[in-house]
């Protein structure tokens, strides 16, 4: 049975909110490049999320707006904590174990 270490954590859930994870060795097959993209979308509406922040917060918003901004961030960061995870198991995975 593989570790859970050596399972890629994907940048999407599955039922119930549960975390999914890819068992491969194939780092270039479909469903490896299918979660680098998601996670490359992911990362860049987290930007562009961002700029929008900045935005709604220097002026004068209505707490209706400032509500959905904190709820859009909220979803946003959650995506990006779990490419951060994935990403440093990755790293952990292929780094040279030391004794």
């Amino acid at each position: 049975m593989t570790a859970r270490n050596d399972l890629r954590l994907l940048p999407w859930s599955g039922p119930d909110g549960k975390p999914c994870y890819l068992n491969t060795d194939d780092k270039g097959g479909y469903m490896s490049r299918l979660a680098d993209n998601m996670e490359s979308v992911q990362l860049g509406m987290a930007a562009e999320l961002l700029e929008q922040v900045s935005a709604t917060l220097s002026g004068d918003s209505a707490p209706e707006d400032v509500r959905l901004l904190a709820d859009k961030l909220t979803g946003s960061l959650r995506d990006v904590l779990r490419v951060a995870i994935s990403r440093g198991h990755l790293l952990a995975a292929s780094e040279p174990h030391r004794l």
